[in-house]
Formats: structure tokens, sequence, C-alpha cells
């Protein structure tokens, strides 16, 4: 196997690594992995699936964290008074959304790929307002979906008028 090749393959299994992380990141989502990856070169479709699959993770690994972890966390105040804050943050920017509109609310507060939104925002937002949670897995998923697509189109137009 030619040297260069095994280079580039490995660069770029690293990109979508990073991709991928980016897009189970609280400080991304896909909303960043997939213009990251798409940016590095990783192939188009590849880095979509990547990113939404990565990101559709975070909603078990965010209700897990809620219900067996954050108990146990709460106990020290520092990591209250954060936890509170988040919690109002939650329930001020989508409680009014979701409640009025339940399963759609949220997911229209998941797919708006603006800062505060997200697959993060909907597990908090459904673990608040004890939607069932198979609902939830639904909506934050297609939502996530949505917000993927959205992502991905923008930047595929931004990258052609790069070019």
């Amino acid at each position: 196997m030619n040297r260069s090749f095994v280079g580039l393959l490995i660069i770029m299994i690293q990109d979508i690594l990073i991709a991928m992380l980016w897009s189970i990141s609280p400080f991304g989502e896909a909303k960043v992995g997939i213009p990251y990856g798409m940016f590095h070169g990783v192939n188009i479709y590849v880095v979509f699936l990547v990113c939404f699959f990565a990101n559709v993770l975070v909603f078990p690994l965010m209700i897990f964290f809620l219900d067996k972890i954050n108990i146990y966390l709460l106990k020290w105040n520092f990591y209250k008074k954060g936890a509170l804050y988040v919690a109002r943050k939650a329930k001020v920017g989508s409680g009014e959304k979701i409640k009025k509109y339940g399963f759609w609310g949220l997911i229209i507060f998941v797919m708006l790929p603006f800062p505060g939104t997200g697959v993060y925002a909907g597990s908090i937002a459904s673990y608040l307002f004890k939607i069932d949670r198979s609902k939830a897995f639904m909506a934050n998923t297609i939502g996530i979906f949505f917000s993927s697509v959205i992502v991905w189109v923008m930047t595929l137009l931004a990258m052609k008028n790069l070019t």
C-alpha cells in the first residue's frame, strides 16, 4: 500500500472522528461537526450520517446522566447552582413552546440551528417537563435530522460560493 494513501486515510479518519466528537459535544453538536467535516474534505454524505448519528447518541447519554448521575452531583452546592441555572434557561427558552405544542414544539426547538437549542437543551427540557421518553427521543431525533439537513445544505452552499 502506498504510504501517501495510508497517510491520507489516517487524516480522513481523524477528521471524521473530530467531526463526530464535535457532534457529541455540547459546544457544537452537528451544527459544528458537519461544517468541520465538510470543510476538511470528508465525503459530504459520510459526514452527514456520522454527525447525525453521533448527535442522536446525545439524548440517551443525557437521559442516563440526568436519571443516574445528576442525583448524586446535586449534593454539591457549586453543581446545584449550575444545574438550577441551566434548568431555568431551558424552561424559559423552550418552556412555553413545548408546553403549548408538545411533541411538535420539541421538534422545532431542537431543529433550530441556533446556540442554546439542540439535543442537549431538548433532552433537559423533555426531562424537566416529564415528556414520555420514547416520544422525546423521537422528537429529538427528528429535530436533529432537520437541523442537520439545514446545516448541511447551508454548508454546501457556502462551499460552492467559496470555490
